[in-house]
């Protein structure tokens, strides 16, 4: 009996987004376990696991291993989409990173994102970085998620290629959309709400450091667009 591989609320989230029959390739696989439990679930017709160090690569085959399923799953060594080939993904997951680092692999990679219909991207942090590139590359933001776990918010952004626009023309609406997302600071549901409370404190702090310091032109900026993201923050969590 192949043993059902269970995952947090954060990954099911993700794996909610595949579209039923993809080719599914999960970038920093932690172990495998979105393809694994893809698979699983009737989701998936293959599944592609890349993950760039050797131990993570070698915990991954042996969780695709345990549950029998070399035969569909491929696990792969290289650095982001380097493991891929043109046209071979027709979705990709990318979660656990900071969205810095997202932002890098899919530049990097664009080249294998041509028969790619849906992206889900997970950034732990800084999902700012990770909209602007979709904004940047052709592909719609059609879903958000925000995901309360283990006292840890996050954020799942799932883009598709198109040119509909759900961005405001105002530039400095936008600036807010990009930072909170444009459907996240609609709904404002609880997780996206202890998530900015808590980054206008961190604010809040760094505010304090500053104004022990010496006064310069660029530190007396720095503060005034800090106190304006603050004030942001506590608004869109109220």
């Amino acid at each position: 009996m192949q043993e059902r591989v269970i995952l947090d609320r954060r990954l099911k989230q993700v794996v909610d987004y595949i579209p039923k029959g993809s080719v599914l390739a999960d970038i920093g696989s932690d172990h495998a376990y979105v393809p694994c439990y893809a698979l699983q679930q009737g989701i998936i017709s293959k599944g592609i696991a890349g993950e760039v160090n050797v131990g993570p690569m070698e915990a991954a085959k042996a969780q695709v291993d345990l549950i029998g399923a070399r035969e569909v799953i491929d696990v792969r060594l290289g650095d982001g989409l380097a493991v891929l080939q043109e046209d071979e993904a027709t979705c990709i997951s990318i979660c656990g990173m900071g969205g810095s680092l997202i932002r890098s692999i899919l530049e990097s990679g664009k080249e294998k994102l041509g028969a790619v219909e849906r992206l889900i991207l997970q950034p732990n942090v800084d999902g700012q970085h990770v909209r602007s590139w979709l904004l940047e590359n052709g592909y719609v933001l059609v879903e958000e998620a925000i995901v309360e776990e283990n006292d840890k918010v996050y954020e799942i952004l799932v883009g598709e290629k198109g040119t509909e626009t759900i961005y405001s023309d105002d530039l400095n609406e936008r600036t807010w959309q990009l930072l909170f997302g444009p459907y996240l600071i609609q709904e404002r549901p609880e997780p996206f709400k202890l998530k900015w409370s808590r980054e206008a404190d961190k604010l809040e702090y760094v505010l304090g450091q500053m104004a022990d310091g010496i006064q310069s032109e660029a530190l007396v900026q720095k503060q005034i667009e800090f106190k304006r993201m603050r004030d942001k923050m506590r608004e869109v969590s109220q």
